[in-house]
């Protein structure tokens, strides 16, 4: 019912994209990192293309990275390859691969190599999503999410891995997963089982690789805003609803921006964070924390209805003490 009003309030309305709080919690776009803190490495991304993964790219790029860019969509590819180069000055490569098929990863992954050299900072961004009740999905629809998003990555992570295990090269991987693989969450069952995998996979590999030099991590976005840069966002939220539900959640009142999650990625493949490894972190504005407390939404009552409330509970109080004891 709340998400049905809040459809019917923003035809009549339009809705604030943030809460008064959120002037205390800025967003800050500009590298954290210092400049050159990647240069002469080489990053593979895939889903590199938009949204996150075409800001990871950009930030990447900015510190000096040699980035190659992967996707299923070529023309996308190129144009944003073109448009990173020109903005940070590095080579951007775009290649080709639908992460599903360990052969057209492997072809890729050989163009890059060729090209740019062996990356050494590997960001599983590629991803599937719906919203749907789970019963309505087919069982090819069901397959369809976990061989992009868990076998994509595992597809991309082996092959990466068995290369510079071979070259005795070390490494930081990075894979964006989700809040909702900590509990669960309704209607997206596909894609909560496949990250909860990717997790489990992650923290296996930072224990067996890391004898190799290698470290595996994970961010788990809450609601990033991707605008209209071609994101999960439309997809998740396709009526706009959604924001009008999401903002009320977050205690920081505002919605996460792209960069936020970049610097945070750059900040875990970055040697800044070598002591860190088969972690998952949390960048989510508080949002699964008040979704766990039971009584959290009481933020939403005025001080005036606490001052009735506190009158309530007062005249409570006095009814029981007046009662007779036995």
């Amino acid at each position: 019912m709340i998400f049905v009003r809040s459809i019917i309030r923003k035809t009549s309305e339009k809705m604030s994209d943030t809460k008064p709080q959120a002037k205390h919690f800025p967003v800050k776009k500009t590298p954290m990192l210092p400049p050159g803190t990647f240069s002469g490495k080489t990053a593979l991304i895939t889903g590199g293309g938009t949204g996150l993964g075409k800001a990871m790219a950009l930030m990447l790029g900015t510190l000096g990275a040699s980035v190659a860019i992967l996707g299923r969509r070529l023309h996308v590819l190129e144009q944003t390859a073109k448009e990173l180069e020109s903005q940070t000055g590095n080579r951007v490569l775009a290649c080709s691969a639908d992460v599903r098929d360990p052969a057209a990863v492997k072809s890729a992954i050989d163009l890059v190599e060729k090209e740019l050299g062996l990356p050494t900072i590997i960001v599983n961004n590629a991803a599937g999503n719906f919203i749907s009740p789970t019963e309505r999905l087919s069982p090819n629809a069901f397959k369809t999410i976990i061989d992009i998003v868990l076998n994509g990555t595992a597809n991309v992570t082996l092959d990466m891995g068995k290369r510079l295990i071979a070259a005795q090269k070390g490494a930081s991987f990075l894979t964006i997963t989700t809040t909702y693989t900590y509990r669960g969450s309704a209607f997206v069952v596909p894609s909560a089982t496949a990250k909860a995998g990717i997790e489990n996979m992650v923290r296996s590999l930072a224990s067996e690789w890391g004898r190799y030099g290698i470290r595996l991590n994970c961010v788990a976005p809450g609601p990033i805003d991707t605008g209209t840069d071609g994101g999960a966002w439309s997809r998740l939220d396709p009526t706009g609803a959604f924001k009008d539900v999401a903002i009320d959640k977050l205690p920081v009142g505002r919605f996460g921006d792209p960069a936020e999650v970049s610097n945070l990625a750059c900040y875990l493949l970055s040697d800044y964070s070598s002591f860190i490894t088969g972690e998952t972190i949390l960048l989510d504005g508080g949002e699964l924390g008040f979704g766990a407390g039971e009584f959290n939404n009481l933020t939403q009552v005025s001080n005036e209805q606490w001052d009735l409330m506190e009158k309530m509970i007062r005249q409570s109080n006095a009814k029981d003490k007046a009662k007779p004891k036995l």
